[in-house]
């Protein structure tokens, strides 16, 4: 099996001309940011169209929270004095989503895709889900997910195997983009 990978990332590098990808093994972070970043570009490969309107909200949610933060940190009163001019709670749908997506150019879908990722730590499951940015919408899909180990992308050295990736994150968005079976 190991053989076959390795043939595998040998094709990958040899038909295009870009440097392989690879993660350090040992690392759960750099596998997982690799991976978030590879079914980014494969989703964005498929036609749709990345929506930065989330990541716009988190960068200025950002800066409110570090002005805030500079706010309290020169507040005339000590800690527990201003502890009700600490508190700010934010509820973002977000959660582990690695991309959000406007629908594909020409599509009847009125919605676009949230496409969230889990690596749990200690844990070489992958857990990849792709749903829809408006689940009340009557254009929405039933969320779809799988779930596997790193191991079957990786070669022994830590490089991509695209081609095995690819395949399985196409295979998820087909499932997705799949028509429900209607019950008679």
């Amino acid at each position: 099996m190991q053989e076959k990978k390795a043939d595998m990332a040998a094709n990958d590098t040899n038909s295009s001309n870009k440097n392989p990808k690879k993660a350090n093994l040992l690392d759960h972070h750099s596998i997982k940011h690799l991976l978030d970043e590879s079914v980014s570009e494969i989703v964005t490969g498929r036609g749709y169209a990345e929506d930065v309107r989330m990541s716009n909200f988190r960068l200025l949610m950002g800066s409110i929270i570090i002005i805030i933060a500079l706010l309290a940190q020169f507040y005339p009163k000590k800690f527990p004095e201003n502890r009700d001019f600490l508190i700010l709670i934010l509820y973002t749908k977000e959660k582990n989503a690695i991309l959000f997506t406007h629908p594909p150019e020409g599509s009847f879908n009125s919605t676009g895709l949230v496409v969230s990722s889990k690596l749990p730590r200690f844990s070489d499951f992958y857990t990849l889900s792709i749903a829809s940015v408006d689940p009340k919408s009557k254009a929405a899909k039933e969320p779809v997910e799988f779930t596997k180990s790193v191991t079957q992308w990786f070669t022994k050295d830590g490089i991509l195997v695209e081609g095995l990736l690819w395949k399985d994150v196409e295979g998820l968005i087909n499932d997705y983009a799949r028509e429900p079976k209607k019950n008679k």
